[in-house]
């Protein structure tokens, strides 16, 4: 949550509000808004308006509502293009044709209704469906937005103008120790990666340089990175231009069956599915198991969450509070699970989280997370420079990652091919290590270990080691993963394995007889 400025100037303001506010707004003077944003050009300023509005990564947002869904049993993938919607004898769809963007694979998707919430894509979609009726219904706009140094704005408040030169808002917002501003509104080509112009990113810094003092030089040296994106507005017909474009949305029922929902925002998503599904039920003749569920459902990382989770984080793992924040606010309740893919730093403090790169609280292990469950990576709006440094790290970790996956791809497709004795030697092997009997074994058990038998592993190793056997990623090797490796030694599916490699030197010969290779 943050406050933001809405200006008050001589022209005055108009404002309208809804019931619902995190705070209530209040009107504050021209000094109290000097105070709070000492930036502030103060010629003509007459006061501003306080509100409270809500921030949230909507990358994130995007991910946890589709984790969610799969949860819920939903079978979900990216990448994935469709090619045609396929269709019965009269002319009903009944499915669609789509390819894999990264593979090349084709297949068929059968289904007794078909969605079409394809975004700024809408009317393409249509197309497939309707092409002889379907007139177009979304307007792409683009919105531009770039990100500047942290002292264009205080860390806890922003500033809105609904006023701009050209009638626009514009803003600039505290984010993530940046600011972020924007925002331009102009019709757009519908294209997979919108690029913004050099021409958008100049109106955004002249507008800007209207409201700031003239102690703060503007400079377009200062733009560290910048992005577009497509808004699919719902078209108008009686309006030419995109900023009179309807943000609310709409749902279409073509004569083919297609269902289209189009328009629509965040704050809005959750009544946007509901009235579409209510209308799938309707058109089809579903039949439903229950009314609906989403009031008071919990998204992916919401149901252990609260505001001092992050606490936990620092105190339990050894991690440093931005990080641990940054963790907690992205992952929700998740964070516990990427903090357990983190390693060890070498250092007294932090004791765990690899940083991508110093300036910024992204960890290696988030790579890691994100590699194993999603092909999305986040982390494009920083600054050019270090997202580059740190995109040039991730890939050299995704590497060594894709190796280590590939063996424990290997170990978990082995069958359990252990005899009654050679099961019970693992056991026994596990137990050497797992020595109060918990039933898993940690890097701290590793690191005991081989301290207690004078074997010097760097604290890189101890984590590698374990993760090329922990098979589920909970950051400990179960005893079931460890029968799961010494059978595929046995099988063949691994040839040599370098935990077991240093168990063998300590405690003599090797637990199993191996079909080939070996250490």
């Amino acid at each position: 949550m943050a406050s933001t400025i809405l200006l008050v100037w001589n022209q005055g303001i108009r404002l309208v509000s809804g019931k619902r506010v995190l705070k209530n707004s209040f009107f504050i003077s021209k000094s109290q808004a000097l105070e709070r944003f000492p930036m502030l050009k103060n010629e003509s300023l007459k006061g501003a308006l306080i509100y409270y509005d809500g921030q949230h990564n909507d990358a994130r947002m995007n991910l946890a509502i589709i984790l969610t869904a799969i949860r819920h049993g939903a079978a979900c993938a990216n990448h994935v293009r469709v090619e045609r919607l396929n269709k019965d004898e009269t002319g009903k769809v009944t499915g669609a044709h789509v390819r894999d963007m990264v593979t090349g694979a084709e297949w068929d998707i059968k289904a007794k209704a078909v969605i079409n919430a394809t975004g700024p894509f809408t009317d393409s979609i249509r197309l497939m469906g309707d092409p002889e009726t379907a007139r177009p219904i979304c307007a792409p706009s683009s919105g531009v937005h770039i990100t500047l140094p942290g002292y264009y704005s205080p860390s806890n408040t922003g500033l809105l103008d609904p006023d701009t030169s050209d009638g626009r808002v514009i803003f600039f917002l505290p984010w993530e120790r940046m600011t972020i501003a924007g925002t331009t509104d102009a019709p757009s080509e519908v294209t997979l990666s919108p690029q913004p112009t050099d021409h958008d990113i100049e109106f955004i810094l002249q507008e800007i340089r209207g409201y700031l003092s003239k102690d703060v030089s503007v400079r377009r040296g200062d733009v560290m990175s910048a992005w577009s994106g497509l808004r699919p507005l719902v078209r108008d017909p009686n309006k030419k231009d995109t900023k009179s474009l309807a943000r609310n949305h709409i749902i279409e029922v073509g004569k083919s069956g297609l269902i289209t929902i189009a328009g629509g925002k965040w704050t809005t998503y959750r009544h946007m599915a509901e009235e579409t599904v209510d209308k799938v039920v309707e058109v089809h003749g579903l039949q439903t198991v229950s009314g609906c569920v989403t009031p008071g459902l919990l998204l992916e990382g919401a149901h252990d969450w609260n505001a001092l989770q992050y606490i936990h984080l620092v105190q339990d793992y050894g991690m440093e509070v931005d990080v641990a924040q940054h963790l907690s606010s992205t992952y929700g309740d998740r964070a516990f699970v990427v903090a357990r893919m983190c390693k060890m730093t070498g250092k007294r403090w932090p004791i765990v989280g690899q940083r991508l790169h110093p300036e910024f609280p992204y960890l290696d292990a988030e790579v890691r997370s994100s590699r194993r469950r999603t092909r999305h990576g986040g982390g494009a709006w920083m600054e050019f420079g270090g997202a580059e440094s740190s995109t040039r790290k991730a890939r050299t970790f995704i590497d060594l990652e894709m190796g280590q996956m590939a063996k424990q791809t290997a170990v978990s497709n082995a069958p359990l091919n252990l005899t009654k004795e050679e099961m019970q030697r693992a056991k026994e092997r596990f137990h050497q290590l797992d020595k109060d009997r918990k039933g898993h074994i940690t890097v701290n058990d590793l690191r005991k270990h081989f301290r207690e038998h004078n074997q010097k592993i760097d604290e890189r190793v101890l984590h590698e080691l374990l993760n090329e056997v922990d098979l589920n990623k909970n950051g400990e090797i179960e005893i079931a993963e460890f029968f799961q490796l010494y059978s595929g030694l046995k099988g063949g599916q691994l040839t040599s394995n370098r935990l077991v490699g240093y168990l063998d030197e300590i405690h003599g010969t090797p637990s199993v007889n191996r079909a080939c290779g070996g250490i």
